[in-house]
């Protein structure tokens, strides 16, 4: 996962507005497109290409005003694959006021409300319900894992070694079936992004045990508490609490305030119930990989 962009409201010289992307095998699915997301891309090693579909979590601006721009590039480039662009209720007037922006591409766009579990990719997709001023989501990405593939079994069924891989990807193939090969499903890995939002119970209970839980930090001090109540945000000390609480084994704070220059004090507050918990910035970029189990 890489964060691109880690502010919010206003973008600063060294950061970007709300946007991260997910990666697997190439693709990537991105998460947000504030202002500054095509220079994250590019700086840091995202291809804009490349990305399979975007996820948006609300419509305020610092987390869509990237769209037309990237909409442009991405048909500059050539592309002919459709993209996806999913978001809560209400996305069909902001479909119209970004592609009024964007203008027509050569390639499909597709504006999509979910409410509901759905794939792009490897990767299985499933929107949390925020606590925001406006319908906001966020979202939990796991890419599964199969079982452990089982050579001595594939050799008792006379399964021929050219299917051993179609198997092993869960995938039947000449009359065999991954069932045959494979053990019980392992640990696979979870992503969870939510921002903008207080701490809610939906939300604590769709982090739960989540390698990664990316989550709003706007406010640094908890003197902030109140405004972080009206705006529907959360302080970082929150942020650990719901972290701890829901187990997570990292947390990464963003989306921070303009006023947050300093991000040790907020840091400092979220490591108070969270020790995993690291001051995200631009450009921070970590390989998630699987138990080894």
């Amino acid at each position: 996962m890489t964060l691109l962009g880690t502010g919010g409201t206003q973008p600063l010289p060294e950061r970007a507005l709300a946007a991260a992307a997910v990666t697997v095998g190439g693709r990537s699915v991105l998460l947000d497109c504030g202002e500054g997301t095509q220079v994250g891309l590019r700086r840091y090693g995202v291809s804009a290409y490349r990305l399979s579909a975007v996820l948006l979590t609300h419509y305020h601006g610092d987390h869509i005003l990237g769209l037309p721009g990237l909409l442009q590039t991405l048909g500059s480039l050539n592309r002919t694959e459709p993209l996806t662009i999913y978001g809560p209720r209400g996305i069909e007037p902001v479909a119209q006021a970004v592609m009024a922006l964007a203008g027509a591409q050569p390639y499909p766009v597709r504006w999509q409300a979910i409410d509901g579990t759905f794939a792009v990719d490897t990767l299985k997709i499933t929107p949390v319900p925020l606590k925001h001023r406006v319908p906001c989501q966020g979202y939990v990405l796991d890419l599964p894992r199969a079982g452990k593939f089982d050579a001595a079994r594939a050799k008792a069924a006379g399964i021929p070694l050219e299917y051993w891989s179609v198997l092993q990807r869960g995938e039947s193939i000449g009359g065999f079936a991954p069932e045959q090969v494979l053990g019980a499903p392992r640990r696979g890995l979870k992503v969870v992004y939510a921002t903008d939002t207080r701490p809610c119970p939906a939300l604590q209970a769709a982090a739960e045990s989540a390698d990664l839980l990316c989550m709003d930090a706007t406010y640094a001090e908890d003197v902030d508490l109140p405004k972080a109540k009206l705006y529907g945000h959360s302080t970082c000390r929150e942020v650990g609490a719901l972290a701890a609480a829901a187990h997570v084994r990292r947390l990464w704070l963003t989306h921070y305030s303009a006023a947050v220059t300093d991000t040790a004090p907020g840091l400092d507050a979220a490591r108070a119930a969270c020790p995993q918990a690291v001051a995200g910035y631009d450009g921070l970029t970590e390989e998630l990989e699987f138990d080894k189990v």
